[in-house]
């Protein structure tokens, strides 16, 4: 049997993270046997209890950080916990759906690609704020640029790859800028990033998603030093 890892890193996450669990477990993958690895970054919201109830009953790994870290560093956490042999991130709100795994999965088993990208804007905007999507695209460009690849969405939540392609790479970052750190690294050490489009529902600023400006400037720092430097 293979087995799909299913990391998903959570803070404050309490009204959406049992829906998310079910929606995971609830994927057919024929052939396939999931593991879920939830890492809490120190939530102070109701759901580190929530796990800590439905973890048991559900078979789910559950790390339970004792400090917040940050997304990056809560990723890196499953990465050591993983046993799969295909990795996928998933994020604890419901803006992704856990369905299209099948679809994400798919280039890897039955074409032998290495790394999958789930795509938010392949497609165009399309419910992303135009300031996500612009903010992106800059991104995304420059990383194309300096990496002479041609990729529609660097920031995605939906990254799956072969648990080889993260051997022997050593990560640094610890927040958003993870996205970046592990984008720029897969790429250097020669695997090509093969994109299919998702679907992608976002939340609105109000609902708790904000991203500061400057996450965008440090991003466009990281792809020059990770390009040249590292």
């Amino acid at each position: 049997h293979m087995v799909l890892s299913v990391i998903i890193p959570v803070y404050n996450e309490k009204n959406t993270i049992g829906r998310v669990i079910e929606r995971v477990k609830a994927v057919k993958l024929p052939g396939i046997k999931k593991e879920i690895i939830v890492i809490d970054g120190c939530s102070t919201d109701g759901t580190r209890e929530l796990l800590a109830d439905i973890a048991p009953k559900d078979g789910i790994c559950l790390v339970m950080e004792d400090q917040r870290r940050g997304k990056g560093m809560a990723v890196r956490t499953g990465f050591k916990k993983a046993s799969g042999d295909i990795i996928i991130i998933q994020d604890a709100d419901l803006e992704t759906n856990p369905e299209e795994y099948p679809a994400l999965l798919e280039p890897i088993i039955k074409d032998n690609r290495q790394v999958v990208y789930g795509s938010r804007f392949k497609k165009g905007r399309g419910n992303a704020s135009w300031g996500n999507y612009c903010g992106n695209r800059l991104v995304t460009l420059f990383m194309n640029i300096l990496f002479f690849t041609r990729l529609s969405d660097v920031a995605t939540v939906y990254k799956v790859f072969r648990k080889d392609v993260i051997k022997g790479l050593n990560f640094e970052c610890k927040g958003f800028d993870f996205d970046i750190e592990i984008t720029a690294k897969i790429l250097k050490s020669g695997n090509n990033i093969f994109e299919i489009p998702i679907s992608y529902d976002p939340r609105l600023a109000k609902d708790g998603k904000k991203l500061h400006w400057l996450v965008g400037v440090r991003a466009l720092f990281l792809i020059f030093k990770y390009r040249f430097f590292s």
